[in-house]
């Protein structure tokens, strides 16, 4: 049986034990390692004294793979960026967010959940996980929103919705691990995450607003705040800049000249000011206990998914199936445009069975190659590629859609972990209630995601400032 055979055939039994409910690090460890043994086994011709051989070289194969993948330096941003979410929260930068967007925002139409959403966006800047965003706000903002007289649903909504947010705004572990999948820069990906993450926060404020205008009663404004207080509520939020002005200094240096360092480094900065911060407002042991576990539990719940898929992945290249089906999308009788769409959809369907970092780790080292082949590869000039850029700017606007695609994964039925963790707050709210409260940002992220990929301009504006 030819290793492309063997590929299909293990990739198909991965989909099947993930579809059974297996977590997606042992399915994909499993389904690696099995495939590994069956194409050293079949290289002997399927010699039965020769499959204890296959298994040990499998083995051996598979063993080395999770310490020279996972030793890389820029995976080390991952547990710094949920760190800085973490103490965020104690150091009250939560609060400090909502209570500022509030006043500057509560007047308009639906404004408390306009608020709601521009302080999650600003939370995701000094928080890389989605998951720690949708909790702390459902804490903070749904009660506010139901006081005036909110549907708990779109309240719960809202709150999962720009949860999603930390996913594309830097510090984003996703766009971290995306860098890593696809071997492309760190910082440049943080850089080009900064525009479409504004933009996303701006249509789905565009939403609120729209459907508050047309729908009588739907999001009463918020009045009563003076341009006095409205001024008193920017300076608890100054970290928050501070972070956001570290990360952009120590990938790109605006005021010409080399970049002050590494992401890595600017990661850990920005954790130690936040860190600050939270010692500042009363932080103490226990809370600051609480915030290494929560953010150790989570980090080894990303590494451990990292190293199962990495495995699999090792099996796909002796498979040699991701240049298979690049072959075979590159040669597809429709426009590349198209193409994109269509593995875009796809993803969108994908992410209704699998968590997003999952679904990125197991389709990228097939679809990565694919999109680069549609482009005319990494090294092809703007002039000469079919989406009319260079293939390592390619590289960063495909990663964006991905990404955003993968916030779109955490809000849709049945498993967007958004949703789930917004009801595991709010013990008045069921699950159904917050995926029928998410059913207006659907429509939002379909027109975010269809302006990115018309207007790549969006997206690699800050690269190619940072490229000169």
């Amino acid at each position: 049986m030819e290793p492309i055979e063997i590929g299909i055939y293990v990739t198909a039994g991965l989909l099947v034990l993930v579809v059974i409910g297996m977590r997606v690090a042992f399915a994909a460890a499993i389904a690696g390692l099995i495939g590994l043994v069956w194409i050293f086994w079949s290289k002997k011709g399927y010699d039965s004294g020769e499959l204890g051989w296959a298994i040990e070289i499998a083995t051996k194969t598979a063993g080395q793979v999770p310490h020279s993948k996972v030793s890389s330096q820029a995976l080390s941003l991952i547990p710094t960026f949920i760190l800085i979410g973490y103490l965020a929260y104690y150091a009250g930068l939560t609060r400090a967010l909502f209570e500022a967007a509030k006043r500057w925002m509560g007047w308009l139409p639906g404004g408390l959940a306009v608020a709601t959403i521009f302080s999650t966006a600003g939370f995701a800047a000094v928080s890389g996980a989605s998951i720690a965003t949708s909790a702390v706000f459902a804490r903070v903002a749904i009660p506010e929103m139901l006081a005036i007289g909110y549907d708990k649903r779109f309240a719960a909504g809202v709150v999962a919705a720009g949860g999603t947010l930390a996913s594309l705004i830097p510090p984003s572990a996703i766009l971290v691990i995306y860098a890593i999948i696809v071997e492309q820069d760190v910082g440049m990906l943080l850089l080009a995450g900064f525009l479409p993450g504004l933009f996303s926060a701006l249509i789905y404020g565009g939403l609120v607003v729209g459907l508050a205008i047309v729908i009588k009663g739907f999001g009463p404004p918020v009045g009563g705040f003076g341009w006095g207080a409205r001024l008193r509520s920017l300076p608890p939020v100054l970290p928050v800049i501070a972070v956001v002005a570290l990360i952009i200094l120590f990938v790109y240096n605006p005021f010409g000249g080399n970049a002050w360092g590494t992401p890595t480094e600017g990661g850990a900065i920005g954790a130690f000011v936040i860190f600050c911060m939270a010692v500042w407002h009363g932080m103490r042991w226990p809370e600051f206990r609480s915030a290494l576990l929560e953010t150790a539990k989570l980090s080894i719940m990303i590494f451990t998914i990292i190293w199962g898929v990495l495995i699999y992945v090792r099996f796909l290249g002796f498979a040699q199936l991701p240049t298979a089906f690049a072959d075979w999308i590159s040669g597809l009788d429709q426009s590349p445009w198209m193409t994109l769409v269509l593995i875009l959809l796809a993803y969108a369907v994908l992410g209704m069975f699998m968590d997003a970092i999952g679904m990125m780790l197991l389709t990228l080292p097939v679809v990565f190659p694919a999109v680069m082949a549609l482009n005319g590869g990494m090294g092809v000039a703007a002039e000469d590629s079919a989406f009319g850029m260079s293939g390592p700017l390619c590289a960063v606007w495909f990663g964006i859609l991905v990404v955003k695609m993968a916030e779109f994964c955490l809000i849709t039925p049945p498993i967007g972990l958004n949703c789930f963790v917004v009801a595991g707050v709010r013990e008045d709210l069921s699950v159904q209630d917050v995926f029928r409260g998410v059913t207006p940002f659907f429509i939002a992220d379909g027109i975010t995601i269809g302006l990115l990929i018309a207007f790549p301009a969006i997206v690699l504006w800050l690269p190619r400032l940072a490229m000169g």
